[in-house]
């Protein structure tokens, strides 16, 4: 019953939207003489909310500080949110809210993959801009956007791409010529596997593939056969406790080959939790990265430096702030671009595709074209462990900058 009223909901509101003709007028929805009203929905709330609040602290930290600085063609920006408490279901019914009540302009920093999956079609339909997901689903890769998809803006790498950057990676620095996959049935790993298996054709290499379920708690036999394949290379296509899972059972079972894991596994909670694994040194453990804070001397970049100025202290350290200072940037970014013409859905689509955006802390993305791939443009770190006891010291140590993937491949 909850999935029908749900699938109501939906028709309901898609029709209230056409019926009163909010997809001829919407364009210039959220928009008055002094203000631009943008929104979210993000667990702020509940397991996620380590990543929601300070992700969307820094969104709003960002705007104040533009808005103290005179706004954007004299308008302040207003933001919006729900929580969510990364729901599906509840991050539809904020989503028909912030767009049919509260009339926004756009959404900055759609939040999760249960809210980006629930409202992905919806959102395309209407048209309306999104800025930045905090999610790398595969739905989002795009690189031939058209109609109502041509405002979706992802920043953050998509599984996908970053699929394809792992194997560029993995060849670049072991020469590979076979490569043993461990991935997880679920969004994140079957995206980058979609993406493993791009790159590995282009490239020519033999991939050896297992699959777990994210629940998996005994991933042994597919970890044995990984090793008994005499690969170059391991790429680990899951997340968090799955991927940290793998990696364990790849030392249990005599894995001496380098393995390579995803950005959003670049955490010091990773490393700590495989401290003993990686301590003894028996294969190295890298993992891609989208932002740097360092320039080329090792100093805080300019991007960092102001990011640390406006954010609040406690946040001053937080990839998720980082993550929603980037959003808020990307989005104003087009706002900038816009400048005293007319601000519309099309103006605003139009300017973000005008020229790459520069990201405030490494890389770039190119939305020409209807291009909507999210970032390629990444770094590599390697895991490591200094110290004893209670002095321990885990850290992401930068091992080589952000490239992408010509550049990593040397074409």
């Amino acid at each position: 019953m909850k999935k029908v009223l749900l699938a109501l909901t939906l028709v309901v509101g898609l029709f209230s939207l056409s019926a009163c003709g909010l997809f001829d007028t919407a364009e210039v929805q959220g928009v008055t003489d002094d203000k631009i009203i943008v929104g979210n929905s993000a667990a702020t709330s509940g397991g996620f909310a380590p990543v929601g609040q300070p992700f969307n602290a820094a969104i709003q930290a960002y705007f104040d500080m533009v808005n103290a600085e005179g706004g954007i063609a004299g308008r302040e920006i207003e933001f919006i949110h729900y929580d969510d408490e990364f729901d599906g279901a509840q991050g539809l019914t904020y989503a028909e809210r912030l767009l049919e009540d509260d009339e926004i302009f756009a959404f900055v920093g759609h939040f999760g993959t249960p809210t980006v999956g629930s409202t992905y079609d919806y959102l395309n339909e209407v048209g309306i801009p999104r800025v930045y997901y905090a999610t790398g689903i595969s739905e989002l890769f795009n690189p031939e956007a058209e109609g109502g998809e041509r405002a979706s803006f992802p920043v953050q790498p998509i599984y996908d791409a970053e699929g394809e950057v792992m194997v560029a990676r993995a060849f670049a620095e072991t020469n590979a010529t076979k490569i043993g996959v461990i991935y997880t049935n679920a969004d994140d790993g079957q995206g980058m596997l979609n993406g493993i298996q791009l790159r590995a054709s282009m490239l020519g290499i033999e991939l050896v593939e297992q699959q777990i379920s994210p629940e998996a708690t005994d991933i042994s036999s597919q970890a044995v056969s990984i090793v008994d394949a005499d690969v170059d290379a391991v790429i680990v296509a899951a997340n968090q406790v799955p991927a940290e899972r793998i990696i364990r059972a790849l030392y249990d079972a005599g894995n001496t080959a380098p393995a390579f894991t995803s950005y959003v596994n670049a955490a010091e909670s990773f490393i700590e939790n495989l401290a003993d694994e990686i301590a003894s040194e028996q294969f190295t453990i890298y993992a891609s990265a989208w932002v740097n804070i360092f320039d080329e001397e090792g100093n805080f970049n300019e991007g960092y430096l102001k990011f640390a100025e406006t954010v609040p202290e406690e946040y001053a350290a937080n990839a998720f702030a980082m993550a929603g200072w980037i959003a808020a940037h990307f989005f104003v970014e087009g706002l900038r671009r816009v400048g005293e013409d007319t601000l519309t859905w099309a103006s605003y689509i139009d300017a973000m595709e005008e020229a790459p955006v520069e990201n405030p802390m490494g890389g770039i993305v190119d939305y020409a074209g209807g291009s909507r791939v999210g970032t390629q443009s990444m770094a590599l770190l390697v895991a490591t462990v200094s110290g004893e006891g209670d002095d321990r010291i885990y850290a992401w140590d930068n091992y080589l900058p952000i490239e992408d993937i010509n550049e990593i491949l040397g074409n």
